[in-house]
Formats: structure tokens, sequence, C-alpha cells
């Protein structure tokens, strides 16, 4: 490889929640993309930029490839996300299929065999590999995840501990065509302060709200504005709407007083705070839009695309 910059695309493609999310952010070095432990946290396409001494990755992080057996939301829902998924093959110079380590499933070879009708450079990263209870079940797991499919590399890496992501680092850049980098190298994604605003608060509505219900929630920024502050610098004043799709939803939202709302804000805005390094002051409201999930319209007016 010679020594000139090089820097293009790469779709990070899997079956949900193997770990894109959190490999996106460990590679960019910041928080952009929300993570839980919950399948569908990441709705939107969203790139990461990460930028390293030999060039720069685009990184477009996206929701889950999935099957029937995997849908959660409504079907208008599902659908946005498989298409904001398989959408994101177009354009990049190569695939980052992550899986994750002991697992092969079909959720699995449907997100590889969508790799593969695209024609791109595909790259295996197994996730994971920290929590692997035999590892040396790993090898036969590679020998067999490998077999009749054709990866330009194979990595065994852990995005949570950063376990073997300069190795990855070096052969995606590889993959990329020779030219100087897209963003400058403080750009670390392509969405707005607003856009990650929004992100930062279903978060806590993923990872505190339990069984199906945060399916059933979004959220909707309606303000969003900046003032200087004598303390911090800047102070972010920011309104957002949580919406769910029934009344009784609306109550386990706001909990018992208001207890649980203001502790899922409270949360949400330490995030942005630590995000935006800058003041925050958050107001919240959850209202209730029937069948929102299920409404390709709906989903467009809060900010849902292909």
């Amino acid at each position: 490889m010679s020594n000139s910059p090089r820097s293009g695309a790469v779709a990070v493609i899997g079956r949900p929640n193997v770990g894109k999310s959190t490999l996106v952010n460990a590679l960019v070095g910041a928080k952009i993309s929300i993570t839980s432990n919950r399948p569908q946290t990441t709705r939107h396409r969203l790139l990461g930029i990460a930028t390293f001494p030999g060039g720069q990755l685009q990184l477009v992080d996206t929701p889950g490839i999935h099957g029937e057996q995997g849908k959660r939301s409504g079907k208008a829902m599902h659908r946005m996300m498989n298409r904001a998924a398989r959408g994101a093959l177009e354009g990049v110079d190569a695939a980052l299929l992550v899986i994750e380590a002991g697992r092969w499933d079909d959720e699995d070879a449907l997100a590889f065999d969508a790799l593969r009708s695209a024609g791109l450079p595909v790259v295996l990263a197994v996730n994971q590999v920290d929590k692997a209870k035999d590892k040396a079940a790993l090898l036969p797991f590679l020998a067999e995840v490998t077999r009749d499919r054709a990866f330009v590399a194979v990595h065994p890496v852990s995005a949570l501990k950063r376990i073997g992501l300069d190795d990855l680092v070096k052969t995606l850049l590889g993959l990329m065509p020779e030219g100087e980098p897209a963003f400058g190298v403080d750009e670390i994604t392509d969405k707005s302060q607003r856009f990650l605003a929004g992100e930062l608060l279903r978060e806590q509505l993923m990872r505190q709200l339990g069984a199906e219900l945060p399916y059933a929630t979004t959220v909707e920024v309606e303000k969003f504005e900046e003032e200087p502050s004598p303390k911090s610098g800047v102070l972010y004043r920011i309104d957002a709407v949580i919406w769910v799709e029934r009344d009784g939803q609306k109550a386990i939202v706001i909990g018992k007083g208001g207890e649980r709302l203001r502790e899922i804000g409270r949360r949400a805005r330490e995030q942005m705070e630590r995000l935006f390094d800058a003041k925050v002051f958050l107001q919240t409201w959850v209202r209730v839009r029937a069948g929102w999930s299920d409404d390709e319209a709906a989903l467009r007016t809060l900010g849902y695309r292909d």
C-alpha cells in the first residue's frame, strides 16, 4: 500500500444487536450512535467520520437487517429500517459485516447475502470476543462461518474493550481509494446536534422502559436554540416530544408523579452535555399519536428516511 492518504465509505451491516453502533463509536472516538441491549436501537442511517494518520473512513451505521421474526415495531417502520440498511450499500467502497462471536443465524446469512448481491468487498468483524466463554471454540466457529463465503479479511474484535481495532482499521483503509479526506479532522458525523439530541433522549427510552414499550416510542425535537452562557460559554435550550401510540403508554413513560420522565430527561441531558461540551436545558413532553410506527407518512414527518 502506498503512503498516499486514502478516503472512502464503508457500510457497517449486520443483524440487530451485534454491536454495530458501539463499533462505529469506538472507531470515531465519540458517541454519535446510540446504543442499548435492545434490537432496533438504531433506526436511522448515520455517517460516522473516523480520521486516522493513514486516511479517513466514512462509516455508514445502519439499522440491523432483520427478517419477519425480528420485527417488533410497526410494519412500516420495519420496512423503512430494512430499506435504510440496504440503501447504505449504494455508493460505498466496502462493507463491514459485524457478527457476534460464536453465533451465526439466519439473519446473519440474510445480511451477508445482501452484501454479496451488492458486489462489495466484505470484511468480517467478529465482535464481542471478550465475552466468548470458550476461546478454543472460536477458531472452529470462524472456519465454519468463512466456509464458502468470500471475505477479504476476518477480524476478531471487541468494540467495547477496543480489542483488535487497529488491525481492522488498517484493513479497511487498504480497501479505500487514494484521495484526500472528504471531511475535516474535527468532523465526526454528518448529523446535526438537533438530531443527536433527539437520539440521546430516545436512547434513554430504550434503556429505561421495559418489554415492548420502547418500540412504540419516538422523539421529535421541537426547539433547539443556542445562547451564550457566562458559566459554560454556550447553553442549548431543547424542547422535545416523546411520541407514544396509546394513552396507557403515556402514563408508563411519565411514571408516578412524573418520576420516570424526570429520570429519563436527566440522563439524556447529561449525555447531551457530555457530547456537546455545553450546558443543556431540556424540557420534555409525552404525547399520543396512534399508529405512528405503521404509517409511512407519519414516519417521514417524524424524521425517518429510507
